[in-house]
């Protein structure tokens, strides 16, 4: 282990110019530094040159499995264009959101790093496989507003940018969009595609099982965050819980939660409210969970973007990290 961990801060230190290895304290630098080397080592199929700590825990879309196993036998290409990095220094935690490639097919990797004194204690991995290609063009980079920082006088303090977030998850249990604090040009993407505030209508992400219920979704898709929750069209999510808000980017304006989406599968038909042409819904999905990675932007304390990614699961599984 001193081995690995003198050769990761050597490393670390040419990269960030800092004294990471007598301090073992790790800046915003040192963290976006670390995940990028925890990247490049998950496609070289090596983990041996990463300050890990004896006990670290590592979990892919909730399975707890060891450290070699899950993406780290098939990741073949590291993300080179998408990224977004949230760095939390209050939480020394660092989330990461990107596109790269496992058995050279392109998936959505949702990272989370615990970092305790220069030691990494905690890997969490969501993936999100089998994308779309017509969806991989909003996959290419970034919208600019996550990477950008946010000006002082716009900053939002912490716990008012977890409660915003968290507004959000009210929202949708509730079904009035009114709860959160989105911003006119609230922008939502899914998995690649853009699921509000589309100029026409859009394909929805996912078949929704008839040509009439895609294209009733391709309308909703048109509507500003706040109008399609109140349409009532994601009342078919039973619970969101855990929502695991812990990361936060105040530099930046980023929440990044963990939240597990609940569907008890008992919602077959939705009556839809305020869409003119609109009517109903006919769901075909039934019973599941889906594990998902989510990155808020908050500025003056409003909701402007929205990235989602997510994989489905059995109905009833658990967080590992709850």
């Amino acid at each position: 282990m001193i081995k690995h961990w003198t050769a990761a801060a050597a490393l670390l230190t040419a990269l960030t110019g800092a004294s990471f290895a007598e301090s073992k304290h790790c800046d915003r630098a040192c963290m976006m530094a670390l995940t990028d080397q925890y990247l490049a080592a998950l496609v070289k199929h090596d983990p041996s040159g990463l300050p890990l700590s004896k006990g670290v825990r590592f979990t892919e879309t909730t399975a707890e499995i060891r450290i070699g196993d899950g993406l780290w036998v098939g990741a073949s290409e590291a993300p080179t264009t998408f990224k977004i990095y949230a760095v939390d220094p209050e939480s020394t935690q660092v989330g990461f959101y990107g596109v790269m490639k496992e058995n050279n097919r392109p998936l959505i990797i949702a990272l989370r790093l615990k970092v305790v004194d220069g030691e990494i204690t905690e890997i969490e991995h969501v993936l999100a496989r089998n994308m779309r290609p017509d969806r991989m063009q909003n996959l290419m980079t970034p919208r600019a507003a996550f990477l950008a920082d946010v000006p002082p006088s716009e900053r939002t303090p912490r716990e008012d940018m977890i409660n915003a977030a968290n507004s959000y998850f009210e929202a949708i249990e509730h079904g009035d969009g009114e709860i959160a604090p989105f911003a006119e040009d609230c922008e939502r993407h899914e998995n690649g595609g853009q699921t509000t505030h589309n100029a026409t209508p859009v394909p929805w992400p996912v078949p929704m099982g008839s040509p009439e219920a895609d294209h009733a979704m391709a309308v909703l898709g048109t509507l500003t965050c706040t109008a399609q929750i109140n349409s009532q069209i994601l009342s078919f999510i039973t619970r969101l819980w855990p929502r695991r808000l812990g990361l936060v980017d105040e530099q930046k304006g980023l929440v990044y939660a963990f939240p597990m989406f609940q569907h008890r599968g008992a919602v077959h038909t939705i009556k839809i409210k305020g869409v003119p042409g609109v009517d109903t819904i006919q769901m075909n999905g039934g019973t599941s969970n889906l594990q998902a990675g989510e990155i808020f932007k908050i500025r003056g304390g409003k909701i402007h973007e929205i990235e989602a990614m997510g994989a489905s699961l059995p109905y009833g599984t658990k967080s590992p990290w709850d």
